[in-house]
């Protein structure tokens, strides 16, 4: 990496069980989406300055959840702390993942950029913060004072540039890629190692991306 070279960091969003064929809120397509990712990771070593994942993790959501939602601003419990849907799909390799952000424990969150990690990083993805793989006991996140968000994470890092991957294209990966680019980071979305719900929101957020300034690359899933 010469000094011109931007500083860039991969953003897988949401990969998690509860999104993949099988999960409580399924998003078709989001199984190969982890198998793509891993692929890639495997296909450009080096490549990034960083390698980070965002998982939802919620404890207490309120509204967030409903019985009979309305798919719009509320869900079907998904992703519960200390859940197997809330561990990353099987098909993802987190091993070059160098930390973990949660977010929405007691309130819905979207952007990877509401979410925090423990100062240390000290993750491993399974749903456990402490790093031990038990993946279990609800909410085990470190205390506040002791997490640091991604956006922070990543310019302590001199991170000016985000490829965004994940799911899905119309809510979680739209919501982390138009806050990276709110931030002035220069943003890409590889619309190939993502998948969205329906064709008519993947539609509108890939429009929403680049009215903002995000460069997509590749073909998107429409759902």
């Amino acid at each position: 990496m010469t000094a011109s070279t931007p500083r860039r960091a991969l953003i897988i969003v949401d990969v998690q069980n509860d999104f993949c064929e099988g999960g409580s809120l399924a998003v078709a397509g989001g199984a190969a989406v982890a198998a793509a990712i891993t692929e890639h990771l495997r296909a450009h070593p080096g490549s990034y300055t960083a390698v980070v994942a965002t998982k939802d993790w919620h404890v207490d959501p309120g509204a967030h959840f409903a019985p009979a939602p309305d798919f719009v601003d509320s869900w079907p419990a998904h992703c519960v702390a200390g859940t197997a849907g809330a561990d990353p799909h099987p098909g993802l390799d987190t091993s070059g993942v160098d930390a973990w952000f949660t977010k929405g424990a007691h309130a819905a969150a979207y952007s990877g950029f509401e979410g925090s990690t423990a100062a240390d990083a000290s993750t491993d993805g399974s749903g456990d913060e402490s790093g031990d793989g038990s993946g279990s006991g609800g909410d085990t996140s470190p205390p506040e004072s002791t997490r640091i968000g991604l956006g922070d994470w990543l310019e302590a890092r001199g991170v000016t540039a985000v490829d965004v991957v994940g799911i899905a294209t119309d809510h979680c990966v739209r919501a982390t890629a138009l806050d990276a680019v709110a931030i002035g980071l220069d943003t890409r979305v590889l619309l190939d190692l993502t998948a969205g719900v329906a064709p008519a929101t993947t539609q509108a957020a890939l429009a929403a991306l680049e009215d903002a300034g995000a460069t997509l690359v590749g073909t998107p899933h429409l759902g």
